[in-house]
């Protein structure tokens, strides 16, 4: 498995671009973002389980219901979320815009928003632009499609992948955006996933799930899980491969590069947390299942006395414990130890149910660290699980206190 350039155009047949059409006031760099494959896919997706749910997830729930698409439009800087009517109009517009562009049924095409609640989209902007949207499409167009999808996120998030599959090599792609409003529960997060690899819709949409299930969920930034969260993941098959349609060594394989990029992409989401100074990573092993092990983890890392301690770099590990102790999963807290760990030493501090005497300045170091983890050893079993978060700043507080105006 290597890692390579291209983002989403790294496989065969993908083409992508952004542009800035205006939707928001003042900003320059690009706001919509177009994906496109010059054959049809499989498609899959997971979204939010918010009850209040934005207008592209509505639209693209149903045109991804099928198990097909072949294009992708996003913006930023609107979220497209609790707009009524007009705003449903407004996301099907952007699906026939480009649909008429690219010569396609607007079915075949997904739509994605991110940015303010509550306000109309002009989508007349994106259509006014889309001839040149698609007309600007290449192998190249990640870079700008990368920025286009970004609201309050400090750096750009993609990757891409080579592997071998059925003798064939395969390629996966992914960019991703999310910052603030993150507890992902298929947080604000898109993310998109492209692949040349030969797959059934089925076996696509199983594996999304399953890979799902042990990365994206297993982020929280803030506990806010969003209107507008997606994951999209379309495969048209040119790498030439077999086609996966049931599980085994191809299946396996897929799914073992898609848990490489996803969980890449939790970890880039976490760490660039509006605000975040240190990607926090709460490895829980010992567990009596793979569930219990991801909620305990989930719940250590959504903490909002966790996420302060760490800014604070404080190994209040009591914080710990009361986190896994309400979140519902099953654990034998005398039989539990807890450790921190980071590039400046590992020092261990409640052991067996005991609390431990150790060295605060040595665990002021390890908390310093860009990149902490607070490593929990149960007794329950043998499995285990990891979340990621990261510490709660001053500055997550000046972002979202008047994110709006």
């Amino acid at each position: 498995m290597n890692f390579i350039d291209g983002g989403v155009a790294a496989p065969q047949g993908f083409t992508t671009n952004g542009l800035c059409v205006g939707i928001k006031a003042g900003r320059t760099k690009p706001d919509t973002a177009l994906i496109f494959s010059e054959r049809p896919c499989a498609a899959a997706g997971v979204f939010t389980k918010n009850r209040v749910q934005a207008e592209c997830v509505k639209l693209s729930r149903r045109h991804v219901a099928d198990g097909s698409a072949q294009a992708v439009i996003v913006n930023s800087g609107n979220a497209n979320a609790c707009t009524g009517e007009q705003g449903a109009q407004a996301a099907l517009r952007m699906a026939q815009s480009a649909a008429s562009c690219l010569s396609l049924p607007a079915n075949e095409v997904l739509v994605c928003s991110t940015g303010v609640i509550g306000q109309q989209l002009p989508v007349e902007k994106i259509e006014c632009q889309m001839a040149q949207l698609v007309a600007g499409l290449s192998k190249e167009g990640h870079r700008a499609a990368r920025e286009a999808i970004m609201t309050t996120d400090t750096r750009y998030k993609e990757a891409a992948l080579e592997t071998t599959i059925g003798g064939k090599p395969v390629r996966l792609g992914t960019m991703a955006k999310g910052s603030g409003m993150i507890h992902i529960n298929m947080g604000t997060m898109l993310g998109f996933i492209t692949t040349d690899c030969a797959i059934s819709a089925d076996m696509l949409d199983k594996a999304l799930r399953e890979s799902v299930a042990g990365t994206y969920n297993c982020v929280s930034v803030d506990g806010d899980t969003s209107t507008n969260d997606t994951l999209l993941i379309l495969a048209n098959g040119m790498a030439g491969n077999q086609v996966i349609d049931s599980e085994g060594p191809d299946y396996d394989a897929f799914l073992s590069a898609l848990n490489q990029l996803n969980t890449i992409m939790a970890k880039c989401i976490a760490a660039d947390g509006e605000g975040a100074e240190h990607l926090v990573e709460c490895r829980v092993a010992g567990a009596a299942s793979v569930e219990a092990a991801r909620i305990l983890a989930k719940s250590v890392i959504s903490s909002n006395l966790v996420k302060a301690a760490c800014f604070g770099k404080d190994a209040n590990w009591g914080r710990i414990l009361c986190a896994m102790g309400y979140s519902g999963g099953s654990f034998t807290p005398e039989r539990t130890s807890v450790s921190f760990e980071s590039e400046a030493g590992t020092i261990a501090v409640f052991r067996q149910g005991i609390p431990l005497d150790f060295d605060e300045e040595l665990a002021t170091r390890i908390l310093s660290a860009a990149e902490t983890r607070i490593l929990v050893q149960l007794q329950d079993g043998n499995c285990s699980g990891t979340a990621w978060g990261c510490d709660l700043t001053y500055e997550y507080v000046k972002i979202n206190g008047d994110y709006r105006t």
